[in-house]
């Protein structure tokens, strides 16, 4: 700023100032002042000041005329557009920031990714910057297809935003190696807050009773129990498990097996699939003591595939009161591809033992889990009985009325046979008709009772002496003879163990997945 004259004219009460600016200079200021002052008391005072701007001196009392004051505002107004200090429109910069977008979509075009989805997202104004963002995902293993499935990623700063989410989640102990895939699944993670959005959830799983070391497995379970609001669908699953009777110390559990319960609509999911357990006979006891064994079945799509499997194995013989012994025995049944493991496997039992679709169905009732048995095992067993000595036809009533004996542990019924064939001088009608015998325990259950009614001197069926709790077998060394009226034939399965209470009290309610399908 260069200034041209200033006259103080100063008065006891009255204080006159008078301004002329020129226009901006372009030369670089250097600034030196000197001033000089008279005044007089009670009379007019004049103030003198010597300035130099920019090495240009002047005088305050040279005055200049308004044509002169003019002259120089009109100046300063033509030479504005090359003044250091000017700033570029808003259209210029408005054209800046589409030139600074289209270089930026060129560059992602350039290497495969579509834009489309990205058009008022904020991005970087430099290619630069968006090549160190797809180059820091790549590193995390996230390919071109898999940033094309979210691009709304690539909006998020690598310092600010990426490392900021993956330092918070590491130190929670989520593993590195399963970032590739947290991300694959829930990329939306990156544009969270760690304070705002990902530390308030992970504080409501804890309160949930999930043991600290098992919130990392969780969230490489579900990593989309991040983005849940804790008071929406979360909270109102978890209320709705314990309302119809899961245990409160239970819910910690269950959620860790399966934290996709958190996702589930009630009134959609939940509620329907307990409501249709309850009408094929499974009584809510049982229902809520499933859910908390295998709290997966919840997963299970009512009308994509829980009821079709029921038509399934009603079309395949097995009868309508059975249908709930054979869920609870083997909740999995209603949760895979049923219809072609039931044809197949019934048509392979055809073939190897002659097993009619009737017969079929009483097996599928006792052992459900035959339809996820592989023929080599099966051909295994049926050929160890064959050569024990039974025909197909005894083979086949065995399997019948014990289908566990496609399972069992081979070894060990060869183990049980050499005792049954050395040591009880019973003959071989005797295991036809109660082929259970393999499933006992020779040296607990076997061995012992034998030996005790060997000593008293007592003739038994299999069936008396093994088809008993201990207290009941206790009761009957006491009786002087044998009441075959006591003994119990039927093996099906017990709806009343299952309401019995579970506790574990393990440092984690952590399951691999694999262990699902165990059941031998």
């Amino acid at each position: 700023m260069k200034i041209l004259s200033s006259t103080l004219i100063m008065k006891p009460s009255f204080l006159t100032v008078r301004y002329d600016l020129p226009a901006f200079t372009l030369y670089e200021p250097m600034l030196t002042t000197s001033s000089t002052l008279w005044i007089s008391n009670r009379t007019r005072f004049m103030a003198k000041f010597q300035c130099s701007v920019a090495s240009g001196a002047f005088a305050s009392g040279s005055v200049h005329s308004p044509a002169k004051a003019e002259a120089a505002y009109s100046g300063r107004k033509q030479g504005s557009s090359s003044s250091l200090y000017s700033r570029p429109s808003l259209l210029e910069m408005r054209n800046e920031r589409l030139a600074n977008r289209d270089r930026v979509y060129e560059f992602l075009k350039g290497i495969g990714i579509v834009p489309d989805e990205l058009d008022g997202l904020e991005l970087p104004v430099t290619v630069d910057v968006m090549r160190e963002r797809v180059d820091f995902l790549h590193k995390l293993g996230l390919s071109i297809d898999e940033i094309n499935n979210y691009p709304l990623v690539l909006g998020c700063s690598v310092k600010k935003n990426m490392i900021p989410v993956l330092d918070y989640l590491g130190k929670l102990g989520v593993r590195k190696s399963t970032f590739t895939d947290f991300l694959r699944r829930y990329p939306q993670v990156l544009h969270a807050s760690v304070v705002v959005d990902l530390d308030p959830v992970v504080k409501y799983l804890q309160g949930m009773d999930i043991k600290p070391n098992d919130i990392p497995r969780v969230l490489e379970r579900y990593p989309e129990v991040l983005g849940f609001k804790l008071e929406g669908t979360m909270s109102t699953s978890v209320a709705y498990l314990v309302g119809i009777g899961v245990a409160r110390r239970e819910i910690g559990g269950v959620l860790t097996r399966y934290p996709q319960i958190l996702g589930m609509r009630v009134a959609r999911v939940i509620k329907p699939f307990v409501e249709y357990l309850e009408s094929l006979g499974i009584p809510r006891l049982a229902v809520v003591r499933l859910i908390e064994k295998r709290p997966h079945i919840l997963g299970f799509g009512l009308r994509e595939m829980v009821k079709p499997n029921v038509e399934s194995l009603l079309d395949f013989n097995v009868r309508h009161t059975s249908l709930s012994s054979v869920i609870a025995q083997y909740p999995e049944i209603i949760g895979i591809d049923l219809q072609p493991k039931l044809l197949s496997q019934f048509s392979f039992l055809n073939l190897i033992i002659g097993l009619d679709r009737e017969d079929f169905g009483r097996v599928v009732e006792k052992l459900p889990q035959v339809v996820s048995l592989s023929n080599s095992p099966v051909v295994k067993h049926v050929d160890f009985l064959k050569d024990c000595g039974f025909s197909l036809e005894q083979v086949r009533k065995m399997v019948v009325g014990c289908p566990q004996l496609l399972a069992l542990n081979l070894d060990i019924m060869k183990l049980c046979f050499d005792y049954f064939q050395n040591e009880m001088g019973m003959g071989m009608d005797d295991l036809v008709n109660f082929p259970a015998f393999f499933t006992y325990g020779l040296e607990s259950t076997i061995k012992p009772r034998h030996k005790m009614v060997a000593k008293k001197g007592l003739k038994c069926s299999l069936a008396w002496l093994l088809n008993c709790s201990d207290e009941k077998f206790s009761e009957r060394m006491n009786y002087d003879f044998i009441d075959m009226e006591e003994v119990d034939m039927d093996l099906s399965f017990d709806m009343n163990t299952l309401t019995e209470p579970t506790s574990d009290d393990s440092a984690s309610d952590f399951e691999d997945d694999s262990d699902d399908d165990e059941y031998i």
